[in-house]
């Protein structure tokens, strides 16, 4: 009775070491649901969910694709998403594996000799792999927690991916459309100067002036074009789109930013809720928490690591006589440590313990770092995007009101009105610009306080306009 219930209690740890039917996915959703938009959902492991997740991305790309949209269709669509989540349900099933009991093994033997025939029965296990079993089982869950919590971090980087993609591509869609504006204006200054040059009322130099503002705006509104369809193109590839579902329409217009400091996220307690949210620093701590575990181990497993045990039912019997003996025992394998002691695996386990400290150390300290930079380059996004909006474009649009009035009253030329309307039209470029990076820098902060890290962080572009158009506008006045 001792045997068997031995026996069983080893069968039924063995029996826990099941293969989650979704590849853990359900866990992944469970970490990264509420960094994610309202009913974002995880691919199926299903095969046949497939067509109902297509058809639903079909659906979507019916309507101009919203920021929250595109950040669904990634999830339900990117294959690199789906290469990480097939890497996670890999390693549940190695975790599987390396939980079920090796298959004892069973030698059968028929000797004989002039004087008897001998039978040979053998049934031999390791005993190391039963004994270890509810340790093992403890320190592989933690690896799968931490595999679950990388694997969520690619979700969310994804996610992240996918916004900042989707609001550079309406951004350069709205800039596109205000170089076409600009590069109209510029080309109608041209055509008039030719014209007025041909009935002698320009000069070369002037004619030559504003050719070259229609010049440098033709070639402005080349590349805006070339930037439009090659953001439009990353977000496709995000999205897993394709063939003629990259005809997707999106939005007009960026979101408002909010309207005043009061509406923005506290920078307060950013590294606090960055050291307890971030996914990153978690699975670096679930690394650590295995590491120190199994450091204990190492020496033992390392001396005592091929402790076999085995059951023989021998029986011999005599050709002349005809008698049968039986002979029944166990054998017990045991390595002696007289040149391995362990001192070598101890002493690479203390150093791994060391390694996972510094490493969740140095993952603590970037994400402080990284939190404060996110916050501040948030703020002060917000403040030019502000500024942008509540003072330098209302003031452009006054100028260009006050220029259509004095062009209407004969107290400004023809040429001054166009180079307002190409200089207002750039702060609107500005604006927008300006606007964008307000996002995007939330995006960033939003990745750094819950998620992983955001990368290298770059700097706020710059909204003042350098181009060749407005310096060469005074000259055509």
């Amino acid at each position: 009775m001792r045997r068997l219930s031995v026996l069983a209690a080893a069968l039924v740890l063995a029996g826990c070491a099941s293969v989650s039917p979704d590849g853990l996915r359900g866990d992944v959703q469970e970490q990264t649901q509420s960094r994610l938009p309202k009913d974002a959902q995880l691919p199926s492991a299903k095969g046949d969910a497939k067509a109902d997740e297509q058809k639903r991305i079909s659906e979507w790309l019916l309507k101009p694709v919203d920021q929250d949209t595109a950040v669904r269709i990634a999830l339900l669509n990117n294959p690199d998403l789906q290469v990480q989540l097939a890497s996670l349900a890999v390693e549940d099933a190695e975790r599987a594996q390396a939980l079920t009991l090796f298959n004892p093994t069973l030698t059968l033997g028929r000797f004989s000799n002039a004087h008897e025939i001998e039978y040979e029965r053998e049934l031999a296990f390791g005993l190391v792999n039963i004994i270890t079993l509810p340790w093992r089982s403890r320190w592989l869950g933690w690896q799968m927690e931490r595999s679950t919590l990388q694997a969520s971090q690619s979700v969310l980087t994804l996610a992240a991916d996918t916004r900042r993609a989707w609001l550079r591509a309406v951004a350069a869609e709205q800039a596109l459309a205000a170089n076409e504006t600009m590069s109209d204006a510029a080309q109608l200054g041209a055509e008039l100067a030719r014209r007025m040059a041909a009935v002698g009322n320009f000069n070369r130099l002037q004619q030559a002036r504003e050719l070259s503002i229609a010049q440098e705006s033709a070639a402005q509104l080349a590349r805006a074009r070339l930037n439009a369809t090659l953001e439009r193109e990353q977000l496709a590839r995000l999205m897993g789109v394709w063939g003629t579902q990259t005809a997707f329409e999106l939005p007009k217009q960026l979101p408002a930013i909010p309207k005043t400091a009061n509406e923005l996220r506290a920078g307060d307690d950013a590294e606090a809720t960055a050291l307890r949210e971030r996914l990153d620093l978690r699975a670096l701590r679930r690394d650590l928490d295995v590491t120190a575990e199994r450091s204990g181990w190492s020496r033992v497993g390392a001396v005592f690591g091929d402790i076999g045990a085995s059951y023989s039912h021998n029986r011999a019997k005599d050709r002349e006589s005809g008698h049968v003996e039986k002979t029944r025992g166990w054998e017990l394998e045991l390595p002696l440590p007289i040149f391995d002691w362990g001192g070598s695996a101890s002493a690479k386990t203390r150093a791994e313990v060391q390694r996972s400290a510094a490493q969740l150390q140095s993952a603590a300290l970037r994400a402080r770092s990284e939190s404060r930079t996110s916050w501040s380059r948030y703020r002060t996004a917000w403040d030019l995007a502000h500024q942008q909006q509540a003072e330098v474009l209302p003031l452009a649009k006054l100028v260009q009101d006050e220029t259509v009035l004095r062009y209407n009253g004969m107290f400004d030329s023809v040429w001054q009105l166009l180079a307002q309307a190409r200089t207002t039209t750039q702060a609107v470029v500005n604006a927008t610009n300006a606007q964008r990076d307000f996002w995007l820098a939330e995006t960033d902060l939003q990745l750094a306080l819950t998620g992983t890290s955001p990368g290298g962080i770059a700097p706020l572009a710059s909204t003042t306009s350098n181009n060749n158009t407005n310096n060469n506008e005074s000259g055509g006045h």
